[in-house]
């Protein structure tokens, strides 16, 4: 009786039969098992590849493996330093270049509803070999004139100057790596700028703040977790691709000696070479897709972290006391920018 005379429905709710809530928990436990299947899959993924890759582990050992060179084939030497530092170093070129403007795209269609939106998700509907091949054929013979300007004047800096520019090397792979990551940042910014309340927003300009000072003070600290967390899904985006690296990073089994040399990564050696691998080569294969999948995992628990870390309350605490809710943090920081 007492069940009954809650508003809204709710009553309702809680008188209802075990039968009739039956579907309720079927829905629940079917979720529950579907995540877990999920988990099982990483794991059955994890332990065939172990397998796969153990004779080329028991020859070269695990860490002589990932940190040995060059990767001879024909020696059967398998030395994957060189293929794990060109999967590096174009990653966290994609990251460098990619994310500040799929940041600055965010900001631009939320704050000044550009018709940009569109345009930018367009990027991710291309073929990453017709990137490739983009870069390879266009991009690469347009750019070799700046770079060699720039490792020229750069000499004196280690590994970015020096050397004459090839093609393909490790600065067009990153660059166009970071033209495929920019509709996934953006769009990720884009989503967690939306829900920045407007009264946060209202309330910096109110208090006198330019449009700029206002995403610097009010949009940004809040969309903070948001943003790492596009940025690492990107970077893991980067280090997992294939088609457009293959083409564009060359395939020298060693450690490139400037920034606009030819390397190889992990994702490169296992498209070119599985197709003719056998034995002692293809474990090699395997082991070098362990430790890719390994790598992976890795970047998506640092991303989990810095998005923690970055959603913990060190930042002003927001929609709560109205629409000046952080009107000291939003004046202080107008003030500091003035």
């Amino acid at each position: 009786m007492e069940a009954a005379s809650i508003p809204g429905g709710d009553g309702a709710t809680l008188a209802r039969s075990p039968l009739a809530r039956l579907p309720d928990r079927l829905l629940k436990y079917g979720l529950t098992v579907l995540a877990a299947l999920i988990l099982a899959l990483i794991v059955f993924f994890f332990f065939e590849l172990v397998g796969e890759a153990r004779p080329a582990f028991e020859k070269e050992g695990v860490f002589g493996f990932v940190f040995g060179q060059p990767w001879d084939v024909a020696a059967e030497h398998f030395g994957g330093l060189p293929l794990l530092l060109g999967t590096l170093i174009t990653s966290v070129l994609a990251l460098l270049i990619g994310v500040p403007v799929a940041v600055a795209t965010a900001i631009y269609s939320t704050e000044l509803r550009a018709p940009l939106t569109m345009l930018v998700e367009l990027l991710a509907a291309v073929p990453s070999v017709v990137y490739g091949l983009w870069g390879i054929f266009f991009l690469a013979p347009h750019l070799q004139p700046a770079e060699q300007w720039v490792a020229d004047r750069l000499s004196f800096i280690p590994f970015i100057g020096g050397g004459s520019v090839t093609i393909p090397n490790y600065f067009v792979t990153g660059l166009v790596l970071a033209i495929m990551i920019l509709p996934i940042v953006s769009a990720i910014s884009r989503e967690v700028m939306a829900t920045v309340p407007s009264d946060q927003k209202e309330a910096a300009l109110g208090l006198g703040a330019t449009r700029w000072e206002m995403i610097r003070t009010a949009v940004l600290p809040y969309c903070r977790s948001g943003i790492v967390g596009g940025a690492m899904l990107g970077l893991g985006r980067a280090i997992g691709e294939t088609i457009a690296v293959t083409i564009l990073i060359g395939d020298s089994p060693t450690i490139g000696h400037h920034l606009f040399g030819q390397g190889y990564s992990l994702a490169a050696v296992i498209a070119n070479e599985f197709g003719e691998a056998q034995g002692l080569h293809r474990s090699a294969l395997f082991a070098a897709g362990l430790v890719l999948f390994v790598l992976t995992l890795l970047v998506n628990g640092v991303a989990r972290g810095f998005v923690l870390r970055a959603s913990r309350p060190n930042r002003p605490q927001r929609n709560t006391g109205g629409p000046t809710a952080g009107a000291d943090d939003l004046l202080a920081g107008a003030s500091a920018g003035a």
